[in-house]
C-alpha cells in the first residue's frame, strides 16, 4: 500500500518535570487543569530529551511500521531541526521525495513540560509548517492509495481545498485528522469538503467544533443504550457541544455521514472511541495503559484506523488495533517510540483482544 502523509513536521523537546515539584490547579466548571511554575526559580527536571513530531511525521512513522510505502509532504527551514527530521525519516523507511524547503522561516518546534500523571503542557513554533503553497502540492505525490493530511494552519490550510481535489483526482483514499485551529479558523473552506472526504477523524475538541457546521434541525441529545453493567463513556451522555447547540453521538455521526463523509472515528482519550460508516455505530473502549505522556496518541490512533481500512479490513477490526497503537504509544513520552509494528500488533490483538465492543444501527 502506498501512502502520502501530509502535515506538520517539528522538533520536541521534552521536560519531565517530578509531579511533586508542580503545583496544579483545577477549574471544576470549566473542566480545566493549569500546571504552576513558579516564576524565577529553576526547577530541576528528571529528563530532559529531543524527538521527532509533528501529525505528519507521526504519521507517516505509523504507517511504514505497518508495512507500508510511505512518502511524507512537509516543509521544513534550512536548519539543524530540518537535518534531524530527515535523519529521522530516512531511518524508518519514510521517502522525502515530495519534501518542500523555505529559507523563509525555521523549522518547526514544541517544548512539552509533562509530569508524567498529567497532559504535557505544550508550547509549539509552527515555523516552516505554516508555509506550505500551492506549488508545493505535485500532483504525482498524490499517486498512492491513500492519503493521510493531519493538522494544517495559516497558508497550509488554504491548501486544504486543493489537497483534497489533488488526491480524489487520483482516486486515492482521503483521510483527515483536523485540528481545533484548522477547523475555527478555516471552517467553511473545510465543510465544503466533507463530501470528498472517506475518513474523518476528530478528538471530541475537534467534533465540538464541528458542531458549529450542523443544522440545528438536525440535533437531538438521545442517549444511547448500553448493555447492562458496561461502562458508560461520558460522550454518550453529554453528547457534543458547540454553545447553544447539543448533538447526541448518533444525530451527529448520521449528519456527516448525510454530508457524504465516508466513516466518522470520535476518540475521546480513556473513554474509547466511537466509529460510525454505512448505517452501523461501534463503540471500542480504550485499550490498557501504562500512561507516560499522551502526546501523539490521536496520531497513532487515526493513522492506524486508516491504515486498516484501507486494507479493507473491518471498522470494528480497525478500531481495536488503533486503540491498542495508541495506548502502546501513552506508554512513552515522546510520540513515536511506542509505534508497533504490524507483526507486533496484529499479536496483540490476538493475545489480548479488546472485549465489550458494541454497535449500534444508525
Amino acid at each position: 500500500m502506498k501512502v502520502l502523509t501530509i502535515g506538520g513536521a517539528m522538533i520536541d523537546t521534552i521536560a519531565i518535570i517530578e509531579s511533586a515539584a508542580i503545583e496544579r490547579m483545577s477549574l471544576l466548571n470549566a473542566g480545566a487543569s493549569f500546571l504552576l511554575l513558579e516564576e524565577g526559580r529553576k526547577t530541576e527536571a528528571l529528563e530532559v530529551s529531543t524527538h521527532c513530531g509533528g501529525g505528519a511525521i507521526n504519521a507517516a512513522i505509523a504507517f511504514a511500521r505497518l508495512g507500508a510505502d510511505c512518502a511524507a509532504l512537509i516543509k521544513l527551514g534550512h536548519d539543524a531541526r530540518a537535518d534531524q527530521i530527515l535523519a529521522r525519516l530516512e531511518e524508518e523507511g519514510v521517502s522525502c521525495r515530495w519534501l518542500a524547503r523555505t529559507p523563509e522561516a525555521p523549522t518547526g518546534a514544541s517544548v512539552h513540560v509533562s509530569s508524567h500523571d498529567r497532559n504535557a503542557a505544550v508550547f509549539t513554533f509552527r515555523g516552516a509548517n505554516t508555509l506550505l503553497k500551492p506549488d508545493d502540492l505535485h500532483g504525482k505525490a498524490f499517486q498512492a492509495d491513500l492519503v493521510y493530511v493531519a493538522n494544517l494552519s495559516n497558508e497550509a490550510a488554504h491548501c486544504f481545498p486543493e489537497i483534497v481535489a489533488k488526491a480524489k483526482a487520483q482516486n486515492a483514499l482521503l483521510a483527515v485528522n483536523p485540528g481545533i485551529r484548522q477547523l475555527h479558523e478555516h471552517g467553511t473552506a473545510f465543510q465544503a469538503t466533507l463530501p470528498q472526504l472517506d475518513i474523518l477523524s476528530l478528538n471530541r475538541r475537534e467534533a465540538d467544533e464541528i458542531v458549529s457546521m450542523l443544522d440545528r434541525k438536525e440535533a437531538d441529545s438521545e442517549i444511547l443504550d448500553f448493555p447492562e453493567g458496561a461502562h458508560i463513556p461520558a460522550l454518550a451522555t453529554r453528547g457534543l457541544r458547540f454553545e447553544n447547540r447539543r448533538f447526541g453521538i448518533r444525530a451527529f455521526c448520521r449528519a456527516l455521514l448525510a454530508r457524504g463523509v465516508g466513516t466518522v472515528v470520535l476518540t475521546d482519550g480513556r473513554d474509547g472511541a466511537f466509529s460510525a460508516t454505512s448505517g452501523r455505530m461501534i463503540y471500542c473502549p480504550a485499550h490498557e495503559a501504562d500512561v507516560q505522556g499522551t502526546a501523539g496518541a490521536g496520531d497513532a490512533f487515526a493513522s492506524t484506523f486508516s491504515a486498516y481500512l484501507a486494507d479493507r479490513r473491518n471498522p470494528d477490526v480497525a478500531l481495536r488495533a488503533a486503540s491498542i497503537n495508541a495506548a502502546s504509544v501513552l506508554a512513552y513520552v515522546d510520540t513515536q517510540t511506542g509505534l508497533m509494528r504490524r507483526k507486533d500488533l496484529e499479536g496483540c490483538m490476538t493475545e489480548k483482544p479488546i472485549s465489550n465492543v458494541i454497535s449500534w444501527a444508525l
